[in-house]
């Protein structure tokens, strides 16, 4: 079965929004892990902000390996309010994504990857659809934007299943949900 992991840039007071803002180093470690990552990746899930912002950059950007890698990948797009898509290889998932994603994962392949998307990824981990969590904590305050939690969540319980630091100091920490 397929699993459905993130990776998100994350700031030591809960911050995910707009991490080239305050993402002051991005080191080799961070590089491999993301390498890592993509590679064990043969399709990635994006929400509606997140597909809206690259569709507007990545079909014509030259920013390689990452440009070839997002235009050619299957990404499946989550949202109640796009009624099309037009990105190559791209499917919206508007009626129904936990019953969609939770076939998707059903089918033949390697990790579905979210990308960015704090909210959908909020999202996933709520429905239990989440099956890996990686945090790139940056030691950094930022005091303001989205988080990827706000007061008044439920309880969710993590596995710690892998941490390393990196050299400029960033911790990279992968969880598992820990099923009820």
């Amino acid at each position: 079965m397929r699993k459905i992991v993130s990776g998100l840039f994350i700031s030591l007071d809960g911050v995910v929004e707009a991490p080239n803002t305050w993402q002051e180093h991005f080191d080799e470690d961070m590089g491999e892990a993301l390498t890592a990552q993509l590679n064990s990746q043969d399709a990635v899930l994006l929400g509606r902000v997140t597909y809206e912002e690259w569709v507007s950059y990545w079909p014509t950007s030259t920013d390689e390996p990452f440009a070839s890698y997002i235009n050619t990948i299957s990404k499946y797009v989550v949202s109640s309010t796009l009624k099309s898509v037009e990105w190559n290889n791209s499917t919206l998932f508007n009626e129904n994504p936990a019953e969609a994603l939770a076939s998707l994962k059903q089918q033949p392949g390697k990790d579905i990857g979210v990308a960015g998307s704090p909210t959908l990824v909020h999202s996933l981990l709520e429905q239990g659809l989440l099956d890996e969590l990686t945090l790139m904590v940056h030691p950094v305050i930022v005091g303001k934007g989205k988080r990827l939690f706000e007061d008044g969540e439920s309880l969710k319980r993590l596995k710690l299943i892998s941490t390393k630091a990196t050299r400029t100091g960033t911790v990279i920490l992968t969880y598992q949900p820990v099923k009820a």
